[in-house]
């Protein structure tokens, strides 16, 4: 079963393409913050995550970011 459930998910966002796309972006932040604490680089670029996750899947990081509402979006024209 997927945690958290696509139907939690999608009261915090606009549609599952928004979803998508929100959810990768994290992802790829997350990984690049992991990739800089190796690295001995700042934070600047990379902010950790937001929320206490029992996964090491960066993804799932990001959708449990987006299920608690920890992560807020705007489109850009």
């Amino acid at each position: 079963m997927i945690h958290p459930r696509i139907d939690e998910l999608l009261d915090n966002v606009d549609s599952r393409y928004a979803l998508v796309i929100v959810a990768a972006k994290r992802a790829r932040q997350i990984n690049d913050y992991h990739h800089q604490l190796g690295e001995g680089i700042g934070f600047d670029q990379a902010p950790p995550p937001l929320v206490e996750s029992r996964s090491k899947n960066y993804l799932t990081m990001a959708l449990e970011e987006i299920s608690e509402g920890k992560l807020k979006y705007s489109y850009t024209k």
